[in-house]
């Protein structure tokens, strides 16, 4: 399957291998998509707590205005999904079996006839 927009990937349970090309395409589209809301929330699935953190850790480092507190505190079992909201700065951690591979980033407004958009699954690196 062609990936070349953000809506590409809404077929995907995991995130697809992507390549250089791809992912400044998708990059692009996305940071206007972040630039015009009002804040983020974050889902990262991972096989392991540290990788989960260490995604979080490249989205922050990218967008400065992203930050979050306390991963250090932070751990669960086997596999988890990773949860960030960047109005809150609140990061939570759970173990959770079957899930794919990925970030999920979801694009939230104050204003209430604005609807929140998720995009994704990206890969691991994606923000590296």
């Amino acid at each position: 399957m062609e990936i070349n927009k953000l809506v590409d990937l809404n077929n995907f349970r995991t995130a697809p291998q992507l390549n250089d090309t791809q992912v400044e395409k998708l990059l692009d589209e996305l940071e206007s998509k972040i630039s015009n809301a009002d804040w983020i929330t974050i889902g990262i699935m991972s096989p392991i707590d540290k990788k989960a953190i260490e995604a979080l850790q490249t989205i922050s480092k990218k967008y400065p205005s992203i930050k979050f507190g306390n991963l250090d505190s932070l751990n669960a079992d086997g596999g988890v999904f990773l949860k960030a909201n960047q109005k809150t700065s609140n990061v939570f951690v759970r173990s959770e079996i079957g899930l794919g591979e990925g970030i999920l980033i979801t694009c939230q407004y104050d204003e209430g006839s604005k609807e929140s958009n998720t995009f994704g699954p990206f890969p691991l690196d994606f923000f590296k």
